[in-house]
């Protein structure tokens, strides 16, 4: 039998990655391989000796949250390997490249400044949207002063690319 996903497994594919998401990737499997996984066998050999696994919850919930641990451990490390790092700084031409800053005001006057990433480092609490995404397929190459329009499944939203950066906003 075999297990349908509910998206396709990218994990073997290459892609992109800023120096700043690498180094979350490389964090995390830190944390997770010398400390969550640790304490998590500690509690899986602790209950263990509690006697009857069967009717153990705690075992049992151990056990599931130690596979869950293993799981994203493969996953980083398949990803890691594949992964391209991004680090030349793009030129200061007002053009968008992979890494920039870019702010766009929609037809409303309202502006929003989002930074073009690769699909492993979306953000949405910090504006980091996927150049593979509508909007950030629509904003790579563009430049100050170019409209933009995204197809969305509520419609079309439109906008004018008002800063390009290739170094953090001031917030």
């Amino acid at each position: 039998m075999t297990r349908e996903r509910t998206r396709p497994d990218t994990s073997g594919e290459p892609g992109y990655i800023t120096p700043e998401g690498y180094r979350r990737f490389e964090e995390e499997a830190g944390r997770l391989w010398n400390v969550d996984r640790p304490k998590m066998a500690k509690a899986v050999q602790i209950a263990a000796a509690e006697g009857d696994r069967s009717e153990n919850a705690e075992y049992q919930y151990s056990k599931q949250r130690l596979a869950a641990i293993d799981r994203r451990l493969r996953f980083l490390g398949q990803r890691l390997k594949v992964l391209t790092i991004v680090d030349e700084k793009p030129p200061d031409d007002g053009r968008v490249y992979f890494g920039s800053w870019v702010t766009i005001e929609d037809e409303a006057g309202d502006a929003r400044t989002y930074r073009i990433v690769g699909p492993d480092e979306i953000d949405a609490e910090k504006m980091w949207i996927s150049m593979e995404s509508p909007m950030g397929r629509s904003l790579l190459s563009r430049e100050v002063g170019d409209e933009i329009t995204v197809r969305r499944p509520k419609g079309e939203v439109t906008g004018e690319i008002i800063e390009v950066r290739n170094a953090p906003p001031e917030s």
